[in-house]
């Protein structure tokens, strides 16, 4: 009976000592699973914080980026890089020597940030400064263009003054039927029968711009019908670049002439043909070299 008891006694003792010892277990069981979520979440917010670095550093380089206004080699690389860390921690299982390693990276990523960005700000900062002086440059250019444009035009606009200005001009301009004696003197004659020539005289007016030598002026003479008498040639002016045309006049004689400045008195004459001068009003004119008009005149033979 007292064996018994005692038995019992020591089961009951073995029991509580299971009990406590189960307990323990349970309770160290629980305090192992609690510190493990703590601590896994502990790591994933960490892995979170390590995720928005990396994404504050590629939001830097993509800003920088769209602000260049040629792509930069260097900053995209980098950037490409920061997508693929953000890739491998976002996909990795949460682990303090991985975290670790990362966070180390961050911090290297950050350096290279800053030096990345401030030589893409300084070889902005040339860029716009070479844009300002290639702006400047361009408008220093426009200016000498056209100051250059307006030399021309002031050249060209001086040019036609000068040559309007060296024009030859007549002073005095005659014409009329003469016949030579047979002592070789001319006279003057109104009857178309006896006249043997049509004298036309001219004065070129003495002009200093002029540039002295052989000049050429062309005599057209009109019978009464409208026939041009003399040589019966034709002169003829290319046009020129300013967009005035081709010209030509059919004369009667080329005057020539050597001109040096001063007043000159020139006569010329057109032979009779075979038949008389036609009675009527005779048209005369005289062009320059450039066919010009510089002087006209009218006489009559009945």
């Amino acid at each position: 009976m007292t064996e018994t008891k005692s038995t019992n006694n020591g089961l009951k003792v073995i029991a509580g000592l299971l009990a406590a010892a189960l307990i323990g277990t349970l309770i160290y069981t629980v305090s192992l699973y609690n510190n493990k979520k703590e601590t896994t979440k502990k790591l994933e917010k960490e892995k979170n914080l390590v995720v928005e670095d990396l994404n504050n550093l590629k939001s830097d380089y993509d800003r920088a980026i769209s602000e260049s206004e040629s792509a930069n080699a260097e900053l995209v690389e980098a950037r490409n890089k920061i997508a693929t860390y953000i890739d491998s921690v976002q996909q990795m299982k949460a682990d303090i020597s991985a975290l670790s390693r990362y966070r180390r990276q961050v911090r290297q990523l950050t350096k290279e940030r800053e030096y990345l960005l401030a030589q893409n700000d300084s070889l902005r900062a040339s860029n716009t400064l070479l844009a300002m002086e290639r702006d400047s440059t361009q408008v220093a250019l426009e200016e000498q263009s056209s100051f250059t444009d307006s030399l021309v035009v002031q050249n060209t606009q001086l040019a036609k003054v000068v040559e309007t200005g060296a024009a030859l001009s007549l002073s005095k301009f005659t014409a009329e039927g003469v016949r030579e004696r047979n002592s070789g003197k001319i006279v003057s004659v109104s009857n178309n029968s006896r006249a043997t020539k049509l004298q036309v005289c001219y004065t070129v007016s003495a002009n200093n711009i002029t540039q002295p030598g052989a000049k050429q002026f062309y005599i057209q003479i009109k019978a009464p019908n409208g026939n041009i008498l003399g040589e019966n040639a034709v002169a003829a002016k290319e046009g020129d670049e300013e967009g005035e045309g081709s010209t030509s006049i059919t004369y009667s004689k080329a005057s020539s002439f050597y001109y040096e400045n001063t007043s000159l008195d020139v006569c010329d004459f057109v032979e009779k043909g075979a038949a008389d001068f036609p009675e009527g009003r005779y048209n005369v004119v005289v062009y320059n070299q450039n066919l010009s008009e510089i002087g006209s005149t009218q006489f009559s033979l009945r």
